[in-house]
């Protein structure tokens, strides 16, 4: 969330964001709200104030005076009692209001709808060329029988996935490399749980709004997450850390789910889509500036780029425009790799800067070099995402009989080896 005295100054700039943004909220009723609380915690703290002098006077009132004090301090009590309901019902609304208010977007970001509207900054790698017609990756899963789609989906209905032989032991080389890369650079390695309070959702930012996209779990308060992102994120909630504890850098691997509610028809085939998914995950919480949070958000996405040029696989870098950028993000970069069965590149990873939003939300704060308490500022980006990054890995370095060659950055996890599969064709 935003700060409600920046929203009061800044109210033409947080309405521009909303707009930009696509996120349907009224800043005018927000500050109608905000001043109605303050008018009500006003009237509220005069009262108290005159119920407490007026307690005051009694023991010093006359006999004939006593009456009448007592009679108004207990006219005061009942009043009291009367806001109480009007200003709960302010303050819920407000909290309400202030979790959907969105983050001021950087000025770089370019103003768009969605997606189509997102700007190519560069490409890298080569893309392939084959000397033979290339198959798709579940023509080469199924021909090597390194997936069974039909039993997987009997038995766990649509968006399942089942991987079998060295595909298996492909996804885990891809995990594991990613971790001992991300923990090379400095990323403290953590192994985390999918489950979650709901309070860990609206403290990364995806409730209130993305509920539908999330599993819950029936007859208790836990949900399943779709990224590492959400417990981590709370992990600090509501504490006061020193400055020197800054910067805290996690590469998280955890089981991720998402529901992929209003993706009906979209990407059925294969891995590029499904429920549950296994993901590293870059987190950085960072000391609340705006230079530093900008300077990791340059080194977590060059370690998404330096693990898909180890992974020998070409990719772009997008600028994500306001509009399929979140409500939460300052700053966010998509890394598309290519998928030669498509012509065309598809989204592995997504770099973000939150600033202090996320901070704010979990009411995470630490002590600055001056003692001054202040909100952290907090950055997520993907290292690897799995079964999804097979998709460009086995189309991309498929040869003309049907096996995969094998990155030399995989290799010493395949034990040694340079290719996988049989001659299929």
């Amino acid at each position: 969330m935003l700060d409600l005295k920046f929203i009061r100054e800044n109210a033409g700039a947080v309405k521009h964001a909303a707009q930009v943004k696509g996120v349907n909220i009224d800043i005018d009723d927000l500050l109608r709200v905000d001043r109605e609380l303050l008018d009500l915690k006003q009237r509220v703290e005069a009262m108290q104030a005159e119920r407490n002098a007026n307690a005051k006077l009694v023991p010093k009132a006359s006999p004939e005076e006593r009456p009448a004090l007592i009679q108004r301090g207990k006219d005061l009590a009942e009043e009291l009692r009367a806001l109480e309901p009007a200003l709960r019902a302010h303050e819920d609304s407000l909290k309400l209001m202030l979790l959907r208010v969105p983050n001021i977007p950087h000025p770089s970001v370019p103003v768009g709808k969605d997606d189509s509207e997102n700007v190519e900054l560069r490409r890298e790698g080569q893309l392939p060329e084959f000397d033979f017609t290339p198959l798709d990756h579940v023509e080469l899963l199924e021909k090597q029988g390194w997936s069974d789609p039909e039993r997987v989906a009997r038995v766990s209905g649509s968006r399942s996935y089942l991987l079998k032989g060295e595909a298996v032991m492909l996804e885990m080389a891809v995990l594991m490399f990613a971790m001992d890369f991300l923990s090379g650079r400095g990323f403290t390695p953590l192994s985390t749980t999918a489950l979650a309070r709901p309070d860990a959702f609206v403290g990364s930012g995806h409730f209130p709004g993305g509920e539908d996209q999330v599993y819950k779990i029936e007859g208790d308060e836990l949900m399943l997450a779709g990224t590492a992102e959400v417990p981590v994120n709370s992990l600090y909630a509501g504490e006061q850390l020193q400055h020197e504890q800054l910067p805290i850098t996690f590469a998280a691997i955890s089981a991720a789910f998402r529901s992929e509610a209003g993706s009906a028809g979209r990407d059925v085939r294969g891995l590029i889509r499904v429920h549950e998914f296994r993901k590293v995950e870059q987190y950085v919480l960072c000391e609340a500036s705006e230079e530093v949070g900008l300077e990791w958000f340059a080194k977590i996405l060059a370690n998404a780029e330096a693990l898909l040029a180890a992974l020998e696989l070409p990719y772009r870098v997008v600028q994500n425009c306001t509009g399929d950028m979140g409500a939460g993000k300052v700053l966010m970069y998509d890394i598309e790799t290519w998928v030669p069965s498509e012509q065309l590149y598809r989204e592995t990873h997504s770099c973000s800067y939150l600033g202090d939003w996320q901070a704010r939300r979990t009411g995470l704060r630490y002590r600055d070099a001056g003692g001054k308490l202040v909100f952290a500022h907090t950055l997520n980006n993907t290292g690897v995402a799995a079964p999804r990054i097979l998709v460009p890995l086995l189309e991309n370095h498929q040869q003309a009989d049907g096996t995969i060659r094998i990155p030399a950055a995989l290799r010493p996890y395949l034990g040694g080896k340079e290719v996988i599969g049989q001659p299929v064709r």
